[in-house]
């Protein structure tokens, strides 16, 4: 099956990407990654690849199964401006600039999504784990608070 070559325009230059669903295995449950890969001067030019794992949480069924997640060309694009602020130059030839969990999770924010390295191995954080690390703070519950007039 062939895979679908997308195109997004970013600064007056033209990049095409694609995106690889696939699951990594975490410490209880299995998560949805996306391996997103770019090009931006041609099929012989440096690629730039970033593996999103999906912050996606708190379903009865493992997340990998029922999850959703795929990145938009908004998405896509948040990751080429990051990648290009932080040293990768599409118009070399060869070679592959990866958006790691290791060099670049600290910096790298995208909604719903983390950097991970456990598609490339084993190292990288438990996905398990910084998935839930990743979800909102909910407030705390308070015995004895006032009921809602709803």
């Amino acid at each position: 099956m062939r895979t679908r070559l997308r195109r997004l325009w970013t600064d007056g230059r033209v990049f095409v990407w694609r995106a690889e669903i696939q699951d990594v295995s975490g410490s209880t449950d299995c998560h949805r990654c996306v391996r997103v890969r770019v090009w931006g001067a041609g099929k012989t030019s440096r690629a730039l690849q970033a593996d999103l794992l999906s912050t996606t949480w708190g379903t009865p069924w493992p997340p990998c199964l029922v999850d959703g997640a795929y990145p938009a060309s908004a998405d896509v694009r948040a990751v080429v401006d990051y990648a290009l602020r932080h040293g990768w130059q599409p118009e070399q030839r060869g070679g592959t600039f990866v958006l790691s969990e290791r060099e670049h999770a600290d910096g790298f924010r995208l909604p719903g999504f983390l950097l991970t390295d456990r598609l490339r191995g084993p190292d990288g954080g438990d996905p398990t784990t910084r998935v839930v690390q990743a979800q909102p703070a909910r407030a705390p519950y308070r015995s004895g608070a006032e009921p809602c007039d709803t």
